[in-house]
């Protein structure tokens, strides 16, 4: 029996664990009737580099990482190809930032209902790690500093 467990002690340590991403307090905005696009906003943290590099929901015809910056007074939002997640530091998606784009949303999202997210991280050895996440949908009117 010993023997059977120290292979598996073996075994667990030979395989580095992944980023361990933990997400906190994720939310989405509500949209108006035909609206076509909201965003997803959250902390996330890691006890080791890592970055965000995909995200998928079931509400969303697309889902694309985007990040908005402020340039000659102008908001200007783009599409990234990652978030970074900086080991002990962690990131924070919000508006006027980077956040998770919903693109030809399949229906209206309501305050109060729960929208489903997967997000997909990737370390710097290209390991792979997803999180399934449930999100609140928050009124129109949330700011980044509203909390339920």
């Amino acid at each position: 029996m010993t023997r059977a467990l120290a292979f598996a002690a073996a075994l667990l340590l030979s395989h580095p664990a992944l980023a361990q991403v933990e997400v906190k307090d994720p939310w989405v905005r509500a949209t108006v009737p035909h609206q076509q696009a909201s965003g997803a906003f959250m902390r996330l943290e890691s006890a080791k580099d890592t970055r965000l590099v995909e995200a998928r929901s079931p509400v969303a015809g697309a889902v694309e990482l985007h990040q908005s910056t402020m340039k000659d007074n102008v908001m200007r939002m783009q599409k990234v190809p990652a978030v970074p997640v900086p080991a002990g530091r962690g990131a924070e998606l919000k508006p006027g930032g980077y956040h998770v784009m919903l693109l030809r949303l399949k229906q209206q999202l309501k305050e109060g209902e729960r929208v489903p997210l997967t997000l997909v991280f990737e370390d710097a050895a290209g390991k792979r790690e997803t999180v399934e996440v449930s999100a609140p949908v928050r009124p129109l009117a949330t700011t980044p500093s509203h909390r339920h």
